[in-house]
């Protein structure tokens, strides 16, 4: 049934060796794996006509198809043959416009993102490194009854919600306010918290001055993660010195989450030589084993709510999901988004960020050089999106660059040391994004997000908030919690900490599958994943 198997590393393409051991098993060459990008083209004699879908239904092959590491890779030949991977490395994809054709990549493009800011805060979205140590090659099952598929749930086979909240307007007072609110509706969330008390506000709560607050958190059952370590930002050198100085708090706090722009943000150390070279080291030390650093594989709103689904993650979904909003609206929100997730390059933030900066403070007085580099500017960003209106039929269906393989958490090794880096949906709107409708098509698809929240946002211009008035959750917001408190409880959704989803996906990393010479699945390092059988 292989007709041949080809390794592509850019432009170049050579045959790759493998071994058949029987009729249900062969083993690829997997010498050449290193930490670059790399693809095996696997050609079949006969058409792939059924793909396992991350939503663990079968698909037909009616258009682009991709499996990252946490979706089943399992496939069907018009034979009816099913073929299966032999572990969950790397990203399967296949496509209508060669059916007989599956390709396997290995660390490609975008499928390990991370940001990194230079000191004149020009971001660019570099690839994560890490080199996968391989305990067996690389290879195809072709099974004789069934498959299996992993359940990305320790609850098996539910929709999955993690909560990651950025702390940026916490008081002590809303931190009780919130803590009771998730109490009563008992969901879980890892918490971001500022360690120390530096801020330009009055209000800004920390573990420096209400540890005790947030050790309440832990008793309910949540986790805390750093939000840096403080609110503002002190002189550069205070700051590389609180990095450098800062000491673990408790055992059980093990992820920072980046914070504005301070320098020993995961997307800023490599600016200073004073931090650069054991960056790594500090934070193992410290018990940090998980990171964060400004990577959102988009916005929730209507219809996009499962981060392994790339085909939310589109212009036209994102339209359709903000439809009802007053047109006002509609039109700042589809513009942002476009800007952040569509586009995704310095060039158009910087445009973005002039343009909100400027009207953000219209109330100041300007000099006439500002009211013309606003001119300039605006001129700039309806450039951008000239094409977008005049292809719009060919575009709107397109996926952001930073979901189509929507990794979830990946492997990153900084001066020596491993840690998961984590993306995340933006979810700002809780009456758009938690909407029982979305919630509902989240457990259809038995999907999966993590988010990355303000719970305590104040700024009137936030459609959605969990405060709708000062010191007053918001009706709508509330029901929408109801609801998912609800789904918890029946078991359609899994409601984990990171640490806690964290700990459970990365056991996929290890799980081997096998077939011995009757076509047989046989399974390895299972450990406490959940599995099925799929035929």
């Amino acid at each position: 049934m292989v007709e041949s198997i080809n390794l592509i590393i850019g432009k170049k393409s050579k045959k790759c060796l493998f071994d058949k051991h029987h009729d249900f098993k062969i083993t690829i060459d997997s010498s050449f794996l290193e930490s670059r990008s790399c693809t095996i083209e696997i050609v079949f004699n006969c058409d792939i006509i059924q793909f396992r879908n991350h939503d663990y239904t079968w698909v037909a092959v009616t258009k682009n198809h991709i499996a990252n590491w946490h979706s089943p890779k399992i496939i069907k030949l018009e034979n009816n043959q099913l073929i299966q991977a032999n572990q969950q490395l790397g990203v399967w994809e296949v496509d209508a416009s060669q059916k007989h054709i599956l390709l396997w990549h290995l660390n490609p493009r975008y499928s390990k993102p991370l940001a990194q800011y230079d000191l004149d805060n020009s971001k660019r979205i570099v690839d994560g490194f890490h080199i996968d140590a391989l305990t067996t090659s690389l290879g195809l099952l072709f099974v004789k009854d069934y498959g299996i598929e992993i359940s990305r749930s320790q609850v098996p086979f539910s929709a999955v919600t993690c909560f990651t909240d950025h702390c940026d307007f916490d008081s002590v007072e809303n931190l009780k306010q919130q803590r009771a609110f998730f109490k009563k509706y008992q969901v879980k969330l890892t918490k971001g918290f500022f360690l120390n008390h530096y801020s330009k506000h009055d209000f800004s709560a920390s573990y420096e001055h209400h540890s005790e607050e947030y050790k309440k958190w832990l008793d309910d059952g949540h986790e805390l993660a750093y939000h840096s370590f403080s609110q503002s930002i002190k002189p550069i050198s205070d700051s590389l010195n609180d990095f450098q100085n800062f000491k673990q708090v408790l055992p059980s706090i093990s992820t920072y989450i980046d914070h504005g722009f301070q320098p020993y943000n995961v997307s800023l150390y490599k600016n200073y030589e004073q931090i650069n070279n054991d960056y790594g080291t500090v934070l193992n030390e410290r018990g940090v084993k998980n990171l964060w650093n400004y990577v959102d594989t988009g916005t929730a709103v209507k219809g996009v709510i499962n981060q392994i689904n790339p085909n939310q993650f589109t212009l036209d979904t994102f339209r359709r999901g903000i439809a009802d909003l007053d047109w006002k609206t509609r039109q700042s929100m589809f513009i942002k988004n476009t800007i952040f997730h569509y586009f995704n390059n310095d060039y158009s933030l910087h445009l973005y960020r002039f343009i909100a900066r400027y009207f953000k403070t219209i109330g100041r007085k300007k000099s006439f050089s500002k009211h013309l580099q606003l001119f300039k500017n605006g001129l700039k960003v309806i450039r951008l999106f000239i094409p977008i209106l005049f292809f719009w039929q060919k575009r709107k269906h397109s996926i952001y660059p930073l979901a189509k393989f929507s990794p979830v958490i990946f492997k990153h090794d900084i001066t020596g040391k491993s840690f998961t880096v984590f993306q995340t949906l933006e979810m700002i709107d809780f009456k758009l994004g938690l909407c029982q409708n979305n919630l509902d098509l989240l457990i259809a698809e038995r999907g999966l997000f993590i988010a990355h929240t303000y719970f305590s946002a104040p700024m009137n211009y936030h459609q959605g908030k969990l405060f709708g008035k000062v010191d007053e959750i918001d009706a709508q917001v509330e029901k929408n919690f109801d609801y998912l408190s609800q789904k918890i409880r029946s078991k359609e959704i899994w409601n984990p900490t990171l640490t806690e989803l964290i700990h459970y996906l990365r056991q996929m990393e290890t799980i081997v599958f096998d077939c011995d010479s009757e076509g047989q699945l046989i399974v390895h390092h299972q450990n406490q994943l959940k599995t099925r059988k799929v035929s």
